[in-house]
């Protein structure tokens, strides 16, 4: 039974960043690939990405890749190092206070030009 402790909230936000970063992925594939229908379409559609809502969108993307990237080496320290698994829930408490900590200071540079 799902009982939503630290370990399945990580296990759940590490599916839904991966999907998200491959969904960018496809979606920056496809406005790059614009670039055969002339500079105009491409022009436009780049346009789009200086929107306060795409903004907002970017950082979130950056949020996604630096929390599935951080989940991603924990998950490789419980897979090589024999003992690691001991440390989970304290190795998931870090990760979440260097995310803020790496966060804070990436959300201001990336948003403080839309205030």
């Amino acid at each position: 039974m799902y009982r939503g402790q630290i370990g399945q909230w990580a296990w759940l936000l590490h599916r839904v960043t991966g999907i998200a970063v491959a969904f960018f992925l496809f979606l920056h594939v496809l406005d790059t690939a614009l670039v055969g229908f002339g500079p105009g379409v491409y022009n436009t559609v780049i346009g789009i990405y200086e929107r306060p809502a795409v903004r907002v969108l970017e950082l979130l993307l950056v949020g996604a890749v630096l929390y599935h990237g951080g989940n991603g080496v924990r998950l490789i320290a419980i897979d090589f190092i024999p003992h690691a698994i001991q440390y989970n829930r304290l190795m998931i408490t870090v990760g979440a206070v260097l995310y803020v900590v790496i966060m804070v200071p990436v959300a201001y540079l990336m948003l403080y030009r839309m205030f």
